[in-house]
């Protein structure tokens, strides 16, 4: 009797065993409540999410606003006035510091350049004089044989669809370089550059500035770059700006713009600003998208 009372209570036993311990979410959770029907599967374990490790490195978007952001922020601490820059490529557009405001100046002889000699082949020496040492001159004839609608045209292909001051505002400037034309257009404008329609031949004149303006974004690896320079309408301190394509490590094109004054207005300080700003900010090439075309 003891034997067969041992052997029905191990059943019974058996029994509610294999009817209350299917395996649930967690060991302290409260048990399911019983279905009418036994459950055709069982319920799976959910496995935990591993944790990132905490070294884990900053996405290269965050690496180079942090770094654009730091370069700004030095040159500003170093010269005073007013700084920007901005990158812009196939991942995204990235800007820090604040220069509005500012002219294009010579800057904006980049498209004339390539609107004139879209219609006119012939005035290939006056875009080299005009690009390679910023001829005022040279500018002024190739602004004269093309129409503002060219050049708003070529900017526009180049993702900067702004309007192009074509009347005198400042009597003793060319009313195109009093263009308003902000450092993150400029880089957008690089990075589409190569595409845009005749712009072959004004690229290969930009990686030829003459020494005594290769400055700032000049000073760069592979620098094709304009610059232009002038004093500010608000305050007469020069306003100092660039832009163009340049190198990182791996030989990608990068595009980027610049555009400083310094605190005491000088064109000097300007340049050394410049100077100092391209020289912070080249690290950060290495983590910059690449440029669109």
């Amino acid at each position: 009797m003891v034997r067969g009372a041992a052997s029905a209570l191990t059943a019974v036993g058996l029994v509610a065993c294999l009817s209350s311990c299917t395996i649930g979410p967690s060991a302290d959770s409260e048990p399911e409540e019983r279905l009418p029907q036994p459950t055709l599967q069982a319920p799976t374990e959910t496995s935990p999410q591993p944790e990132p490790p905490e070294d884990t490195a900053p996405p290269p978007s965050a690496e180079l606003q942090t770094a654009l952001d730091a370069a700004v922020n030095e040159v500003v601490q170093a010269y005073g006035g007013v700084a920007e820059v901005a990158i812009v490529g196939t991942s995204g557009e990235y800007s820090a510091g604040d220069a509005s405001g500012f002219a294009s100046w010579s800057t904006i002889k980049v498209p004339i350049a390539i609107a004139a000699l879209n219609t006119n082949p012939g005035l290939a020496g006056q875009a080299a004089m005009a690009i390679q040492s910023s001829d005022n001159a040279a500018a002024m004839t190739l602004w004269q044989s093309t129409t503002p609608e060219a050049v708003e045209a070529v900017l526009a292909q180049g993702g900067a669809p702004i309007a192009v001051q074509s009347q005198y505002v400042r009597p003793e400037f060319s009313p195109f370089g009093q263009t308003q034309w902000t450092v993150t257009e400029q880089a957008r404008f690089a990075s589409h550059l190569r595409c845009v329609d005749g712009s072959s031949p004004v690229v290969e004149l930009m990686g030829a500035i003459t020494p005594a303006q290769s400055y700032g974004v000049g000073t760069l690896p592979a620098a094709r770059f304009k610059g232009g320079w002038g004093p500010s309408a608000t305050n007469g301190g020069y306003e100092v700006r660039q832009f163009g394509l340049v190198h990182d490590d791996a030989g990608r094109d990068v595009a980027l713009a610049l555009a400083v004054r310094s605190g005491d207005g000088s064109y000097q300080s300007g340049q050394a600003m410049a100077s100092e700003l391209a020289a912070l900010v080249r690290p950060a090439l290495n983590t910059a998208p690449e440029s669109h075309c």
